[in-house]
């Protein structure tokens, strides 16, 4: 079976591990949408997947994401989507208010996911138990998107403006760093207030930080 994009694939891979949460007396809710995208931390963000409550969505669904990035092999990349859907999937079928608590650890471990409940590492036995469900369902009509190229999304700003701050009266302004290794931090213009406090020079963060 060829599926015709990667959200009809992931339901379609959603659906053939429905039995295997009923073996667990977990049954998924019958409302769930998949679908690649980014999560709410965005491109920067550390999360693989991401499972929002029903209680969010206007008419009732659970809202799973998985990120667009992955840098699996091609060959490897369908079981490890389909263990980043089993292990949002959990999410779904106890309840977001349980966490990674007991009640995820037992469903989750119970599929044959292995390691720290909080990651997402497929076990042998879910790889043995979802390949008759890879075979069905095709091909997954996805490949890895490179996040370094262009795009339509904001240019990142190349010169961070670093905060200059007065101590006395909280007077502030913004400048360049190579102007603060130059000539240092400007003076306050209020009379006998003196130069300004600024953020350190060595912090090269650009304020797009992860999760």
């Amino acid at each position: 079976m060829t599926q015709d994009n990667r959200e009809s694939w992931l339901n379609a891979v959603a659906a053939g591990m429905a039995p295997l949460f009923e073996a667990l007396d977990a049954p998924l809710p019958a409302h769930i949408r998949v679908a690649i995208g980014f999560t709410s931390t965005g491109r920067k963000g550390k999360a693989i997947g991401e499972c929002w409550d029903n209680r969010l969505s206007a008419d009732g669904h659970f809202e799973i994401f998985i990120r667009p990035d992955l840098a699996h092999a091609a060959d490897a990349m369908p079981a490890q989507i389909a263990a980043i859907l089993a292990h949002e999937l959990v999410h779904a079928a106890v309840g977001i208010p349980a966490g990674h608590g007991k009640a995820f650890k037992r469903v989750a471990l119970g599929l044959g996911l292995v390691g720290p409940m909080r990651a997402t590492t497929p076990g042998e036995a879910f790889l043995v138990a979802i390949a008759p469900i890879l075979k069905a369902v095709g091909p997954l009509p996805h490949a890895r998107l490179d996040t370094d190229g262009e795009s339509t999304a904001p240019k990142k700003q190349k010169t961070r403006m670093l905060k200059c701050e007065c101590a006395t009266c909280g007077y502030t302004v913004r400048t360049a760093r190579k102007w603060l290794e130059l000539a240092g931090a400007p003076l306050c213009p209020i009379e006998d207030h003196g130069q300004m406090e600024h953020e350190p020079l060595d912090d090269e963060d650009e304020g797009e930080g992860g999760e």
